[in-house]
């Protein structure tokens, strides 16, 4: 079985392989992809992207974005997708810290965009922590 991975973030394009499966955090719940899944449009909530290739299983944190899968391919443009090696982990707690403090002075009903923004904000650090602190 083949199943061709490309992830894409705005600075560059992260991955490009050929693998066996890719697990996904769908909006709606993680979802699996095998060779010859049916295609769809996804969006993407920040967490854990998994795929194994030789047997091996490798995870990313990812923040939000999108999927596309075909029968053969799956395409995932998000805003970042990080590997243990790559995560601050000083960096993502002070991002939470921020935007803890920056929601505390947020007008909650009347600026819902920058509510969302930095909830999301919090979503992204705390994925890339988790990854981070997983033993090895």
């Amino acid at each position: 079985m083949s199943l061709q991975l490309e992830i894409v973030t705005p600075e560059k394009k992260v991955f490009s392989d050929t693998v066996e499966n890719v697990y996904l955090p769908g909006t709606d719940g993680e979802f699996g992809i095998l060779e010859a899944h049916a295609s769809l449009v996804s969006g993407l909530k920040p967490g854990e992207l998994r795929y194994q290739k030789g047997g091996q299983t490798m995870t990313l944190a990812l923040g939000s974005g999108f999927a596309e899968v075909t029968a053969h391919k799956v395409v995932v443009l998000t805003d970042s997708a990080l590997d243990s090696d790559e995560i601050d982990e000083a960096k993502a707690e002070a991002a939470i810290h921020r935007a803890e403090e920056a929601l505390k002075s947020v007008d909650h009903s009347v600026d819902a965009e920058e509510v969302a923004h930095l909830q999301a904000v919090i979503a992204k650090s705390l994925v890339q922590l988790k990854l981070k602190r997983r033993p090895h």
